[in-house]
Protein backbone atom coordinates (compact mmCIF):
# COMPACT_ATOMS: atom_id res chain seq x y z
CA UNK A 1 0.00 0.00 0.00
CA UNK A 2 1.01 3.64 -0.64
CA UNK A 3 -0.61 6.80 0.28
CA UNK A 4 0.05 9.58 -2.33
CA UNK A 5 -2.04 12.84 -3.47
CA UNK A 6 -3.71 13.68 -6.63
CA UNK A 7 -2.60 16.94 -8.71
CA UNK A 8 -5.96 17.97 -8.58
CA UNK A 9 -6.05 18.39 -4.72
CA UNK A 10 -3.80 21.56 -4.91
CA UNK A 11 -5.48 22.68 -8.39
CA UNK A 12 -6.39 26.76 -7.06
CA UNK A 13 -2.11 26.66 -6.39
CA UNK A 14 -2.06 25.28 -9.51
CA UNK A 15 -4.04 27.50 -11.51
CA UNK A 16 -3.30 30.68 -9.36
CA UNK A 17 0.28 30.16 -10.25
CA UNK A 18 1.49 30.02 -6.76
CA UNK A 19 2.74 25.89 -7.60
CA UNK A 20 4.24 24.50 -10.75
CA UNK A 21 3.64 20.59 -11.04
CA UNK A 22 7.00 20.78 -9.96
CA UNK A 23 6.69 22.36 -6.83
CA UNK A 24 3.36 19.64 -6.16
CA UNK A 25 5.57 16.64 -6.45
CA UNK A 26 8.37 18.28 -3.86
CA UNK A 27 5.54 19.53 -1.64
CA UNK A 28 3.85 15.43 -2.22
CA UNK A 29 7.79 13.93 -0.99
CA UNK A 30 8.08 17.05 2.02
CA UNK A 31 4.59 15.59 3.49
CA UNK A 32 4.74 12.13 3.45
CA UNK A 33 3.24 11.13 0.16
CA UNK A 34 4.94 8.25 -1.86
CA UNK A 35 2.79 8.45 -4.81
CA UNK A 36 0.84 11.34 -7.13
CA UNK A 37 -1.32 11.18 -9.83
CA UNK A 38 -1.75 13.53 -12.62
CA UNK A 39 -4.84 15.37 -13.70
CA UNK A 40 -3.25 18.04 -16.21
CA UNK A 41 -5.21 20.90 -14.88
CA UNK A 42 -3.63 24.08 -14.44
CA UNK A 43 -0.45 22.41 -16.60
CA UNK A 44 -0.74 20.43 -19.73
CA UNK A 45 1.78 17.88 -20.69
CA UNK A 46 0.38 16.13 -23.60
CA UNK A 47 1.30 18.64 -25.88
CA UNK A 48 4.60 19.64 -23.44
CA UNK A 49 6.73 16.78 -23.81
CA UNK A 50 9.23 18.84 -22.25
CA UNK A 51 7.57 19.31 -19.08
CA UNK A 52 6.67 15.57 -19.26
CA UNK A 53 10.01 15.15 -19.15
CA UNK A 54 10.98 17.39 -16.02
CA UNK A 55 8.04 15.85 -14.02
CA UNK A 56 9.57 12.20 -14.72
CA UNK A 57 13.01 13.33 -14.00
CA UNK A 58 11.66 15.40 -10.60
CA UNK A 59 9.50 12.37 -9.38
CA UNK A 60 12.44 10.31 -9.59
CA UNK A 61 15.01 12.05 -7.37
CA UNK A 62 12.76 12.98 -4.65
CA UNK A 63 11.56 9.04 -4.70
CA UNK A 64 7.55 9.73 -5.92
CA UNK A 65 6.16 7.49 -7.71
CA UNK A 66 4.12 8.63 -10.58
CA UNK A 67 0.84 6.38 -10.37
CA UNK A 68 -1.70 7.14 -12.49
CA UNK A 69 -3.46 10.10 -14.93
CA UNK A 70 -6.67 11.21 -15.06
CA UNK A 71 -8.43 13.20 -18.09
CA UNK A 72 -11.94 14.14 -19.04
CA UNK A 73 -13.21 12.10 -22.70
CA UNK A 74 -16.43 11.54 -24.16
CA UNK A 75 -17.55 9.26 -26.59
CA UNK A 76 -20.89 10.16 -26.87
CA UNK A 77 -20.10 12.48 -30.27
CA UNK A 78 -22.85 13.65 -32.68
CA UNK A 79 -20.85 12.46 -35.81
CA UNK A 80 -18.38 9.28 -36.46
CA UNK A 81 -15.91 11.53 -37.36
CA UNK A 82 -16.20 13.31 -34.14
CA UNK A 83 -15.77 9.49 -32.05
CA UNK A 84 -12.71 9.09 -34.27
CA UNK A 85 -11.88 12.17 -33.32
CA UNK A 86 -12.23 11.63 -29.66
CA UNK A 87 -10.60 8.62 -30.00
CA UNK A 88 -6.96 10.05 -31.01
CA UNK A 89 -6.82 12.82 -28.76
CA UNK A 90 -7.13 9.70 -25.89
CA UNK A 91 -4.49 8.15 -27.71
CA UNK A 92 -2.00 10.96 -27.76
CA UNK A 93 -2.42 11.36 -23.93
CA UNK A 94 -1.43 7.14 -23.48
CA UNK A 95 1.61 8.20 -25.56
CA UNK A 96 2.70 10.91 -22.99
CA UNK A 97 1.13 8.56 -20.21
CA UNK A 98 4.11 5.87 -21.49
CA UNK A 99 6.61 8.43 -21.52
CA UNK A 100 6.47 9.74 -18.24
CA UNK A 101 6.27 5.47 -17.04
CA UNK A 102 2.85 5.36 -15.73
CA UNK A 103 0.56 2.66 -15.89
CA UNK A 104 -2.80 3.49 -15.18
CA UNK A 105 -4.67 5.97 -17.27
CA UNK A 106 -8.25 6.92 -16.45
CA UNK A 107 -10.24 8.05 -18.85
CA UNK A 108 -14.27 9.17 -18.59
CA UNK A 109 -16.53 8.02 -21.11
CA UNK A 110 -19.26 10.64 -21.40
CA UNK A 111 -18.93 14.53 -20.48
CA UNK A 112 -18.74 15.60 -16.55
CA UNK A 113 -21.37 18.26 -17.26
CA UNK A 114 -24.95 17.07 -18.06
CA UNK A 115 -28.75 18.19 -18.12
CA UNK A 116 -30.64 16.06 -15.78
CA UNK A 117 -32.22 14.13 -18.59
CA UNK A 118 -28.58 13.15 -19.54
CA UNK A 119 -28.32 11.85 -15.92
CA UNK A 120 -30.65 9.30 -16.45
CA UNK A 121 -30.46 4.75 -17.03
CA UNK A 122 -31.91 5.46 -20.60
CA UNK A 123 -28.69 7.84 -21.54
CA UNK A 124 -27.05 5.66 -20.12
CA UNK A 125 -28.71 2.71 -22.60
CA UNK A 126 -29.02 4.77 -25.47
CA UNK A 127 -25.35 5.62 -25.47
CA UNK A 128 -23.77 2.09 -24.09
CA UNK A 129 -22.69 0.87 -27.43
CA UNK A 130 -20.60 4.31 -27.84
CA UNK A 131 -19.00 4.13 -24.49
CA UNK A 132 -17.76 0.51 -24.88
CA UNK A 133 -16.43 0.89 -28.28
CA UNK A 134 -14.21 3.90 -27.41
CA UNK A 135 -13.26 2.35 -24.31
CA UNK A 136 -11.61 -0.97 -26.06
CA UNK A 137 -10.24 1.16 -28.79
CA UNK A 138 -8.48 2.90 -26.16
CA UNK A 139 -7.84 0.14 -24.08
CA UNK A 140 -6.88 -2.04 -27.08
CA UNK A 141 -3.77 0.88 -27.91
CA UNK A 142 -2.77 1.43 -24.59
CA UNK A 143 -2.32 -2.38 -24.10
CA UNK A 144 1.22 -2.19 -26.18
CA UNK A 145 2.85 -0.39 -23.40
CA UNK A 146 1.49 -2.10 -20.70
CA UNK A 147 -0.73 0.21 -19.64
CA UNK A 148 -4.35 -0.55 -18.11
CA UNK A 149 -6.70 2.19 -18.72
CA UNK A 150 -10.07 2.45 -16.60
CA UNK A 151 -13.07 4.05 -16.05
CA UNK A 152 -14.05 6.26 -12.79
CA UNK A 153 -17.52 5.80 -11.00
CA UNK A 154 -16.97 9.61 -12.10
CA UNK A 155 -19.61 11.96 -13.24
CA UNK A 156 -23.18 12.31 -12.97
CA UNK A 157 -24.39 9.34 -15.26
CA UNK A 158 -21.73 6.43 -15.39
CA UNK A 159 -21.38 6.71 -11.69
CA UNK A 160 -23.35 3.91 -9.71
CA UNK A 161 -21.45 0.41 -9.03
CA UNK A 162 -23.68 -1.14 -11.68
CA UNK A 163 -23.27 0.80 -14.63
CA UNK A 164 -19.09 1.15 -14.15
CA UNK A 165 -19.78 -3.22 -13.94
CA UNK A 166 -21.48 -2.90 -17.38
CA UNK A 167 -18.89 -0.68 -19.48
CA UNK A 168 -16.63 -2.79 -17.70
CA UNK A 169 -17.95 -6.29 -18.68
CA UNK A 170 -19.48 -5.23 -21.70
CA UNK A 171 -15.26 -3.66 -22.51
CA UNK A 172 -14.41 -7.01 -22.11
CA UNK A 173 -10.35 -6.54 -21.98
CA UNK A 174 -7.74 -7.54 -19.62
CA UNK A 175 -6.04 -4.07 -18.94
CA UNK A 176 -9.71 -2.25 -18.42
CA UNK A 177 -10.42 -1.99 -15.04
CA UNK A 178 -11.72 1.04 -12.56
CA UNK A 179 -10.41 3.69 -10.80
CA UNK A 180 -12.80 3.25 -7.54
CA UNK A 181 -13.53 6.76 -5.94
CA UNK A 182 -14.65 6.00 -2.69
CA UNK A 183 -16.61 8.82 -2.01
CA UNK A 184 -18.08 9.81 -5.94
CA UNK A 185 -21.01 7.26 -5.62
CA UNK A 186 -22.73 10.12 -3.93
CA UNK A 187 -22.74 12.10 -6.29
CA UNK A 188 -25.76 9.88 -7.73
CA UNK A 189 -26.99 8.97 -4.39
CA UNK A 190 -25.24 5.12 -3.95
CA UNK A 191 -24.08 4.51 -0.53
CA UNK A 192 -20.48 4.36 -0.66
CA UNK A 193 -20.34 1.55 1.26
CA UNK A 194 -22.39 -0.58 -1.13
CA UNK A 195 -20.50 1.01 -3.85
CA UNK A 196 -16.94 0.01 -2.61
CA UNK A 197 -17.90 -3.11 -1.63
CA UNK A 198 -19.05 -4.16 -5.44
CA UNK A 199 -16.75 -2.66 -7.41
CA UNK A 200 -13.19 -3.65 -5.14
CA UNK A 201 -12.84 -6.47 -7.22
CA UNK A 202 -12.21 -4.20 -10.23
CA UNK A 203 -10.53 -1.51 -8.69
CA UNK A 204 -6.87 -0.65 -10.30
CA UNK A 205 -6.29 2.31 -8.26
CA UNK A 206 -8.54 3.69 -5.26
CA UNK A 207 -9.31 7.31 -4.43
CA UNK A 208 -9.66 8.49 -1.10
CA UNK A 209 -11.98 11.69 -0.72
CA UNK A 210 -14.47 12.63 1.61
CA UNK A 211 -17.44 14.85 1.54
CA UNK A 212 -20.77 16.41 3.82
CA UNK A 213 -24.01 15.61 3.20
CA UNK A 214 -27.32 17.10 3.67
CA UNK A 215 -30.62 15.75 2.17
CA UNK A 216 -32.43 17.58 0.17
CA UNK A 217 -34.64 19.27 1.77
CA UNK A 218 -32.32 21.14 4.40
CA UNK A 219 -30.51 23.87 2.46
CA UNK A 220 -26.88 24.33 3.96
CA UNK A 221 -26.29 27.77 2.93
CA UNK A 222 -23.72 29.13 0.96
CA UNK A 223 -20.44 27.34 0.96
CA UNK A 224 -19.26 25.67 -2.17
CA UNK A 225 -22.03 22.75 -2.33
CA UNK A 226 -23.21 21.01 -5.27
CA UNK A 227 -26.30 18.73 -6.16
CA UNK A 228 -26.54 15.19 -6.62
CA UNK A 229 -28.44 13.10 -9.28
CA UNK A 230 -31.63 13.35 -6.95
CA UNK A 231 -30.95 17.10 -5.56
CA UNK A 232 -29.05 16.59 -2.37
CA UNK A 233 -26.27 18.84 -1.01
CA UNK A 234 -22.50 17.76 -0.86
CA UNK A 235 -19.42 19.78 -0.38
CA UNK A 236 -15.55 18.32 -0.22
CA UNK A 237 -14.31 17.52 3.08
CA UNK A 238 -10.62 16.31 4.28
CA UNK A 239 -10.52 12.98 4.39
CA UNK A 240 -11.65 11.80 7.72
CA UNK A 241 -13.73 15.10 8.61
CA UNK A 242 -16.52 13.79 7.07
CA UNK A 243 -19.61 12.03 6.39
CA UNK A 244 -18.51 9.08 4.57
CA UNK A 245 -17.88 6.05 6.77
CA UNK A 246 -14.63 6.23 6.25
CA UNK A 247 -13.37 3.78 8.67
CA UNK A 248 -15.43 0.97 7.28
CA UNK A 249 -14.75 1.64 3.83
CA UNK A 250 -10.65 1.41 4.95
CA UNK A 251 -11.85 -2.14 6.18
CA UNK A 252 -13.27 -3.12 2.84
CA UNK A 253 -10.60 -1.93 1.06
CA UNK A 254 -7.74 -3.48 3.17
CA UNK A 255 -9.34 -6.54 3.75
CA UNK A 256 -10.06 -7.18 0.31
CA UNK A 257 -6.57 -7.78 -0.41
CA UNK A 258 -6.01 -4.71 -2.28
CA UNK A 259 -2.64 -3.49 -1.63
CA UNK A 260 -2.18 -0.73 -4.55
CA UNK A 261 -2.34 2.98 -4.53
CA UNK A 262 -4.54 4.98 -2.29
CA UNK A 263 -4.61 8.81 -3.77
CA UNK A 264 -6.25 11.15 -1.75
CA UNK A 265 -8.77 13.81 -3.40
CA UNK A 266 -8.96 17.35 -1.66
CA UNK A 267 -12.09 19.30 -2.70
CA UNK A 268 -12.93 21.15 0.19
CA UNK A 269 -13.19 24.51 1.58
CA UNK A 270 -9.97 24.49 3.77
CA UNK A 271 -6.88 25.32 2.93
CA UNK A 272 -5.81 22.94 -0.03
CA UNK A 273 -2.38 22.17 1.27
CA UNK A 274 -3.85 21.84 5.11
CA UNK A 275 -6.42 19.69 3.51
CA UNK A 276 -3.90 17.43 1.50
CA UNK A 277 -1.91 16.91 4.17
CA UNK A 278 -4.18 16.13 6.98
CA UNK A 279 -5.88 13.58 4.42
CA UNK A 280 -2.84 11.63 3.62
CA UNK A 281 -1.97 11.19 7.53
CA UNK A 282 -5.78 10.21 7.77
CA UNK A 283 -5.60 7.62 4.73
CA UNK A 284 -2.31 6.43 6.15
CA UNK A 285 -3.36 6.30 10.00
CA UNK A 286 -6.82 4.61 9.41
CA UNK A 287 -5.32 2.04 7.05
CA UNK A 288 -2.37 1.11 9.58
CA UNK A 289 -5.53 0.77 12.43
CA UNK A 290 -7.26 -1.82 9.97
CA UNK A 291 -6.97 -5.15 11.83
CA UNK A 292 -7.12 -7.91 9.56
Amino acid sequence: MKVGLSTYSLVKELREGTMTVLDVIQWIADNGGEHMEIVPYGFTVVDNVELADQIKAKAESVGIELSAYSLPANFVQETEEAFEEEVTRLKQHVDIVNRLGIKIMRHDVTAFTLQPEEMTIHYFEEHFSKFVKGSQLVADYAAQFGITTTIENHGFNVQTSDRVQSVIHAVNRENFKTTLDVGNFLCIDEDPLVGVKKNLKYAATVHFKDFYIRPYYENPGDGVWFRTVNENYLRGAIVGHGDINIREVMKLVKNSGYDGYLTVEFEGMEDCKVGSKIGMDNVRRLWNEVEQ
